[in-house]
């Protein structure tokens, strides 16, 4: 006859709630940076291209659209490459260390 372990804890709670809540907060954290990559890239390309149609309109030209659009497609990039390497700089836990910055024991 085998035994069977029986574990009090876990039969109070259901299997969602079982879950360390630090796998949630690691999802959470992709989809927000997911979404922060895509607002970073279309945000300035959107400003500067609503701004080269303005300026087509007022000086009846068609090449200040295709300008701005090409402007702000490379400070898109320029966000992301930036908050790219800003995330893997990051370490594991979240905490960055580098010149002038405090480690965990309140030394520099």
């Amino acid at each position: 006859m085998s035994k069977f372990i029986y574990n009090n804890e876990m039969s109070k709670k259901p299997p969602y709630e079982r879950k360390d809540k630090q796998d949630k907060k690691s999802v959470y954290r992709a989809l927000v940076l997911i979404m922060q990559f895509g607002i970073n890239m279309l945000v300035p390309i959107g400003i500067m291209s609503w701004l080269g149609i303005l300026l087509d309109r007022k000086l009846n030209t068609s090449f200040c659209m295709v300008l701005f659009f090409f402007i702000g497609a490379i400070a898109g990039f320029q966000n992301i490459w930036r908050m790219a390497k800003s995330v893997y700089e990051e370490k594991p836990g979240g905490r960055e260390t580098g010149e002038g910055k405090k480690n965990e024991d309140g030394q520099s």
